[in-house]
């Protein structure tokens, strides 16, 4: 496992979906944090991850607490309008954790505060009216860390 993908409470399937295709195709394990905003049987969930869900390494929580007692010994980075550092300012180990919130909400304050030097951001002219898609950032974060790493186990 190359990195681990966190959705805190995914609230837009073609996101979800997109994100998991991303996964696949690097070698990363997708973890979802309930409650979530759809089915994962969902048509557009399906459909945007094609006929890559049967290789998708997913576990799914009931919240982010048992994430995190369950990997209390990992490091966690958070993916957050909100931050100080860059996304390509932290440098990503095989098996770290990078969480990104909610679509319409990011992550909440309480995660963010609770170890805001490991929040990080990709730059923005404006954040004042809307971010990035949710997809367009996991993957510009995935293959930050990723190509830190030397790309491990891709061709």
């Amino acid at each position: 496992m190359s990195l681990n993908i966190v959705l805190f409470q995914p609230e837009i399937p073609q996101n979800t979906g997109n994100i998991a295709r991303t996964c696949v195709l690097t070698n990363s394990k997708l973890h979802l944090i309930k409650p979530l905003g759809f089915s994962l049987d969902e048509k557009q969930v399906r459909r945007a991850g094609l006929d890559y869900w049967q290789y998708l390494d997913l576990t799914i929580y009931e919240s982010y607490e048992e994430l995190r007692e369950k990997y209390k010994n990992s490091t966690f980075y958070f993916s957050t309008t909100h931050a100080k550092n860059f996304y390509h300012q932290v440098e990503y180990k095989e098996g770290d954790f990078v969480v990104f919130g909610r679509e319409s909400s990011g992550l909440p304050e309480v995660i963010r505060e609770s170890d805001p030097e490991r929040c990080i951001k990709v730059p923005m002219i404006n954040t004042t009216t809307r971010s990035l898609n949710l997809s367009n950032t996991v993957s510009i974060v995935a293959y930050e860390a990723l190509r830190q790493m030397d790309f491990p186990n891709m061709k």
